[in-house]
C-alpha cells in the first residue's frame, strides 16, 4: 500500500447540488416510527439523506460500493466503513430549500491495529443553502484488511459493563429496517443486506448495522428525551459494530452532553451533542 500516492488525494474537493425535498424525509420519519414527517425544517443529520453517489450498475464493485478512485483516494483494503463524524449546526435547512455540498479530502492516514492495518481517510464538507453555510461536517471513513481466517471480526469483552443512564430505549434491529435505510441513502453495501456476504467474505456473525443509522438513531433518542431541544453540534464515534443478532440500547444521560448505543459487548458507539 503507497500511503504517499494516496495522499496525493488530499485537497481534491466536490461540489453536488440537490433540493431538500419531501420525499426523503418521509422515509426517514416512517422508518424512526413517528406519526409524522417534517414539514417545515430538517432535523439534524437529516442532510445525509441527500447528495446521494448515482454510481452506474458497471462502476459497482464486488462489496457493493463504487469502485475505489474518483473523488476519494483507491485504497485497496477491502472493508470501509464510517468511523464518526463531527458536525456543526449553523442554522436550520427549510424543507424544499436549494442546497450545495463543498466537499473536500482532509487528510489520508495509516495505522496499524489489533486487526491488521487499516487507512483513515478524512473528508469535511460544508453544506451551503442562500442564507449561507448551514452545516460544517467532518467524516471520517477507515479501510480494513479482510479478516483472518478462523478470526473473529468483532470483540469479544469479557464482561460488558452497563452504565446507568436517565434515558434508554431498545432498539431490535432486523433486516427490513436495514435495508429501508439503505434504500433511504442508496447504499448497497452488502454487509447491510447480504448475510452470506457478512459471514463468507466479511467475516461478521449478522447482519452490520449501518453506522449512520446508529448515530441517527441516538439523534432522535436524543429529540424525543428533551423535546424543543436545539442541536448546535454533534459528534460520534463507531466503537464496534452493532449486528441484527441482537437488540442493542439507546442510551442518553445528562441533558443530552452523553449518548451512546449498547451492544451486547459494551459501547458500540459514543456521541456528544451540545445544546443551544
Amino acid at each position: 500500500m503507497d500511503i504517499a500516492h494516496l495522499r496525493q488525494w488530499i485537497g481534491r474537493s466536490e461540489t453536488s447540488e440537490d433540493v431538500a425535498s419531501e420525499v426523503p424525509l418521509a422515509g426517514l420519519a416512517a422508518l424512526l416510527d413517528r406519526a409524522e414527517p417534517w414539514s417545515r425544517v430538517m432535523p439534524p443529520l437529516a442532510h445525509w439523506l441527500y447528495f446521494l453517489p448515482h454510481a452506474r450498475q458497471s462502476e459497482i464493485d464486488i462489496d457493493g460500493h463504487p469502485r475505489r478512485g474518483g473523488f476519494l483516494p483507491p485504497v485497496d483494503l477491502p472493508r470501509r466503513m464510517w468511523a464518526g463524524g463531527r458536525l456543526v449546526f449553523e442554522a436550520e435547512i427549510p424543507v424544499g430549500a436549494r442546497m450545495a455540498r463543498r466537499s473536500t479530502i482532509a487528510d489520508v492516514t495509516a495505522k496499524t491495529g489489533s486487526t491488521g492495518n487499516m487507512v483513515f481517510v478524512t473528508v469535511h464538507h460544508e453544506i451551503v443553502t442562500e442564507a449561507g453555510v448551514v452545516v460544517r461536517e467532518e467524516q471520517g471513513i477507515v479501510y480494513r484488511e479482510a479478516p483472518k481466517p478462523n478470526a473473529s471480526s468483532h470483540a469479544r469483552a469479557a464482561q460488558a459493563v452497563r452504565e446507568p443512564c436517565e434515558h434508554s430505549r431498545r432498539v431490535t434491529p432486523d433486516s427490513t429496517q436495514l435495508f429501508r435505510f439503505s434504500a433511504l441513502t442508496f447504499n448497497a453495501h452488502r454487509i447491510h443486506y447480504d448475510r452470506d456476504y457478512c459471514r463468507d467474505v466479511e467475516g461478521y456473525p449478522g447482519l452490520v448495522v449501518q453506522g449512520p443509522f446508529t448515530a441517527m438513531l441516538l439523534m432522535d433518542h436524543l429529540l424525543t428525551s428533551i423535546p424543543g431541544a436545539r442541536v448546535r453540534a454533534f459528534k460520534f464515534r463507531a466503537q464496534s459494530p452493532l449486528f441484527d443478532t441482537a437488540p442493542f440500547e439507546l442510551c442518553l444521560s445528562g441533558h443530552g452532553a452523553e449518548m451512546w448505543a449498547q451492544g451486547p459487548n459494551g459501547k458500540a458507539m459514543v456521541a456528544e451533542a451540545q445544546l443551544a
